[in-house]
């Protein structure tokens, strides 16, 4: 007989937003997350060090299954590359929907935490403009990746209060985001601005 139990980490990774879900991110533990996993403390520090850390390993883990489900369509505009990597973004947060939607809640109140997850989303926003090829380096690089920031913020946002099966609110915020950032792209653009302009009619004589 197979066993299909999941493996500790997974339970871990479970059992930590489960804490975060009933005790807010000031309440979760080490202790708490280890007894919500099933698992020892010792099998949960050979994981990560504190609850901080394991937010980062975490995120780190959703970065790695988006990118592993990137397949380079022929045709496709870099803009849809986006979407579909930032709506298969939130498909890995739907098992975690109540840990992550009391923790964004919580997070204003942690100013230091919330500072280092803007640093760790800004680089996974690198990953995520790599994968639809977008340069993310450079002084350009740097605004986009700001940008993409903006992008997710306001699509996550709109995930917490989509309850739909469907999640058809958080798609057409996303599809308003993206269509934003692009506008903002082009604005900063000269040569962009330039083809836009539509050209004057030549003077009679």
């Amino acid at each position: 007989m197979t066993n299909t139990a999941p493996a500790p980490e997974a339970r871990i990774l479970d059992g930590f937003w489960a804490v975060i879900a009933a005790h807010g991110w000031r309440g979760t533990t080490m202790a708490r997350i280890a007894t919500e996993a099933g698992v020892t403390l010792a099998e949960l520090r050979a994981v990560a060090p504190c609850p901080q850390s394991l937010l980062m390993h975490w995120l780190r883990g959703v970065d790695r299954a988006v990118l592993a489900g990137t397949v380079p369509t022929e045709g496709e505009s870099p803009r849809d590359r986006l979407f579909d990597l930032l709506m298969r973004r939130i498909d890995q947060l739907q098992p975690h929907r109540a840990g992550i939607t009391r923790f964004m809640k919580d997070l204003p109140f942690d100013p230091l935490l919330a500072i280092g997850l803007g640093f760790a989303t800004e680089r996974s926003m690198a990953w995520m403009l790599d994968a639809a090829d977008i340069s993310p380096r450079g002084l350009a690089g740097s605004l986009r990746k700001r940008g993409m920031m903006g992008v997710w913020v306001y699509a996550l946002n709109a995930w917490t209060r989509d309850e739909s099966a469907d999640m058809g609110a958080t798609m057409a915020a996303l599809d308003k985001a993206l269509d934003r950032a692009e506008q903002v792209a082009r604005s900063l653009d000269p040569a962009g601005r330039a083809a836009a302009k539509p050209e004057e009619p030549a003077e009679k004589t």
